[in-house]
């Protein structure tokens, strides 16, 4: 999925929706993101979600 993809569908969520992400044993809050531009040759930029450690 790209960011203009992810961007297209929460668009049609409420606003007030919190985001959350599957951490493998549970849902966690979505706390950040990362943006990685470069991964080398050929690689595309990467956005990453970041879990709320803290839960």
């Amino acid at each position: 999925m790209t960011v203009a993809e992810l961007l297209e569908e929460l668009a049609k969520l409420p606003k007030e929706a919190v985001v959350l992400m599957d951490n493998g044993g549970g849902l966690s809050l979505v706390a950040g993101v990362d943006f990685v531009a470069d991964q080398g040759p050929g690689a595309p930029a990467e956005v990453i979600l970041l879990p709320n450690m803290d839960e």
